[in-house]
């Protein structure tokens, strides 16, 4: 985020008349401070129930359809379907007969060449982040990329296992850290570095992914100094000062 050049007070014009518009200016830079992300948030809520709405609701049957009786498109019924559904699937997974179904469909499954290489890949992420008793992703981090002396800060993710530990050349614990991109943390970079070239951070992965988003803008509060534990994130409005 680049700052507008602040141009010099113009003599001719009255101090009343400057301080009122410095006044108005600084009232609508807090309005957009406050408003913004508040906005944002009921924004992307919206649209995310609004998504979930039009994929669920075309299976539901019209009389299950609150909108039939009321004649008003509720949001947010989908997602409690989905809810009630993900529920119950989920009991029926746990039983003899659900556990049966579920071998069955599987077996069927890993008879079709290109659905089940999709389909165990998102089982296997499914059931790492679900299922996992390991820590995952609870930890921000310093790491030296792209290269020497220069620092990115990403997310420990688990330790290295299987074939990727056993080749790599190091005789210490190789951890797998994740590298989000700026300002998608969506997107990024999977990496392999021993544990002693990790530096963790003290700050939170709520923090940290701030810090990302931002590009660096939100500064959140450092740990590690006792008088600075409570206080909001930093918002950097320049450089240099």
């Amino acid at each position: 985020m680049t700052r507008p050049p602040i141009l010099p007070p113009n003599p001719n014009e009255p101090p009343r008349r400057r301080r009122l518009i410095g006044i108005l200016r600084n009232n609508f830079i807090a309005g957009v401070v406050v408003i913004a992300p508040i906005g944002l948030t009921v924004w992307l809520i919206w649209a995310v129930v609004g998504w979930i709405d039009g994929w669920v609701l075309p299976f539901v049957p019209d009389r299950f359809n609150p909108e039939q009786y009321i004649g008003i498109n509720l949001r947010g019924v989908g997602v409690i379907f989905f809810i009630l559904f993900t529920f119950l699937v989920g009991a029926l997974a746990k039983g003899f007969v659900g556990r049966s179904l579920l071998r069955i469909g599987e077996s069927l499954v890993a008879r079709m060449p290109v659905v089940r290489s999709v389909y165990s890949g998102l089982k296997q992420i499914a059931e790492t982040v679900f299922a996992q008793t390991e820590t995952s992703f609870d930890q921000a981090c310093l790491i030296e990329y792209p290269r020497k002396g220069l620092w990115a800060l990403a997310f420990i993710s688990t330790t290295a296992k299987g074939e990727v530990a056993r080749k790599l050349p190091t005789d210490g614990d190789i951890v797998t850290v994740f590298l989000p991109t700026t300002p998608n943390p969506t997107s990024g970079f999977l990496l392999f570095l021993p544990r002693s070239d990790v530096i963790v951070l003290d700050m939170t992965v709520e923090d940290a992914a701030k810090l990302v988003i931002s590009a660096g803008l939100v500064t959140p509060a450092d740990r590690g100094r006792p008088e600075d534990l409570g206080e909001q994130p930093t918002l950097l409005t320049g450089t240099g000062r």
